[in-house]
């Protein structure tokens, strides 16, 4: 008799095992209604950090019992992560052709959304050793140029913004190119473009407008880029097609273009979607 019961026990405890496991289990577990709940990694360009860290901290405190986890990087080095099996939620991207990408390769799902914009703008050490006063002087012979790796995003709209330059009287045919001559370091995400000009490595960088923060301020000065030749950079969204939490995923994609995230992106600095 005892044997019988112990073997029913036996059957129960794994049928309840077999249960958890097919549920998924630990942080990623949903409640079945739906309702967020349980983690989520976010992959987002690096020029997202401050805001989304800030946009974390009001999802999860408006959907209690969640947690976003992130991974910062540059774009093209998020997707390809996502594309050699890396595991994550929502992917955030820098540009629509990362994203285009992402989706042809299927490892993110249609539709995404635009959730910001951002422009650019150039920086310089806050005593500007080079001089640079407008957009013509980067240049001058001998100034020390960072920008971001053409693959990059910001690197992408860089080479746009020096190409309408190029194509303007003001400027000349040869512009860009000369321009491009000064570059003494290409980097792999906008960050690593401010901390070079921030450190005294470089006379100045193209970066966007949200990198010059209140807490860099200080440190770096900022030079305008007339909007006429300036690049509007688009930041869409979209869900991981191997994602581990559905519910909770979809929610912070919507919270991102709700009026509190679209809030919190605004005092960053960043364009509205609309």
């Amino acid at each position: 008799m005892a044997r019988s019961a112990g073997r029913v026990a036996g059957l129960a405890l794994a049928f309840l095992t077999a249960g958890l496991l097919a549920c998924g289990g630990g942080d990623e577990a949903v409640v079945a209604d739906g309702t967020p709940s349980g983690r989520i990694t976010v992959f987002a360009a690096a020029s997202l950090r401050g805001a989304f860290e800030e946009i974390a901290a009001g999802f999860e405190a408006t959907y209690g019992g969640t947690a976003v986890d992130f991974n910062f990087a540059g774009t093209p080095t998020l997707r390809t992560q996502l594309e050699q099996g890396a595991r994550a939620d929502v992917f955030a991207s820098a540009n629509r052709q990362q994203m285009d990408l992402a989706l042809e390769s299927g490892v993110v799902e249609p539709p995404f959304s635009t959730f910001a914009r951002n422009s650019l703008v150039i920086i310089t050490p806050a005593d500007n050793p080079g001089n640079v006063k407008s957009p013509a002087d980067l240049e001058h012979e001998g100034l020390k140029l960072v920008v971001a790796r053409e693959e990059v995003p910001v690197g992408v709209f860089t080479r746009q913004a020096l190409e309408a330059m190029s194509a303007a009287a003001v400027f000349g045919a040869g512009f860009g190119e000369a321009v491009l001559d000064n570059v003494v370091s290409l980097e792999s995400n906008v960050k690593q473009v401010v901390a070079k000009v921030e450190l005294g490595e470089a006379d100045a960088g193209i970066v966007y407008e949200t990198d010059v923060t209140e807490a860099l301020a200080a440190n770096l000065a900022r030079i305008e880029i007339p909007d006429a030749l300036n690049v509007v950079a688009e930041y869409p969204a979209a869900l991981v097609t191997d994602r581990g939490n559905d519910a909770t995923a979809r929610a912070f994609l919507d919270y991102l273009l709700s009026e509190p995230g679209q809030a919190i992106l605004a005092r960053h600095g960043f364009l509205s979607a609309a």
